[in-house]
């Protein structure tokens, strides 16, 4: 009998050790579940605050573009009245990019694989144009040292006599 009680005392003692176990691992679940939760809209609300900024100037811009359109809707402008509105537009926007650090690529007249992109080629048969920039399609942009869009380009290339790229 001292075998049976003993046994019945070590399965009450491992009831209550597996029972404990079950309430500290609930327990557990439901801190790592507000944890959770906690990070979720730390992040939310990190995500907005550091947004916030380029949003708001960009709700801005928004509110320049509906001035342009209603005053192409109410008055007639005259063509130098538009394009110099519409350059204010374009302005504004690399405004709105350079507070962001955020600069187109400088101006070249050679093409550099490093921010030039090519999509076409225009053929010639001045050698002293070979790989001379004919017409940037689109411009490119940087911040600080990264490359955000390669600047797309037409280039010249050199046609007949010596063997290229």
């Amino acid at each position: 009998m001292s075998d049976t009680k003993r046994l019945a005392d070590e399965i009450a003692e491992l009831r209550k050790t597996v029972s404990e176990t079950l309430v500290n691992d609930q327990v557990k679940e439901r801190a790592f579940d507000q944890l959770y939760k906690e990070l979720r809209q730390y992040k939310d609300d990190f995500l907005f605050q550091a947004e916030k900024p380029l949003l708001l100037d960009l709700l801005l811009f928004y509110d320049s573009l509906n001035w342009f359109q209603e005053s192409l809707i109410k008055q007639e402008m005259s063509p130098d009245v538009i394009a110099d509105s519409f350059q204010y537009l374009l302005d504004e926007f690399l405004e709105v990019l350079y507070r962001r650090d955020v600069m187109p690529i400088e101006q070249s007249e050679t093409f550099d694989r490093k921010v030039h992109k090519a999509v076409k080629v225009a053929p010639t048969d001045d050698a002293s144009l070979d790989y001379k920039i004919a017409q940037v399609l689109k411009r490119g942009f940087h911040r600080a040292d990264r490359l955000l869009r390669p600047e797309e380009v037409i280039i010249h290339r050199a046609t007949g006599g010596a063997d290229s790229d």
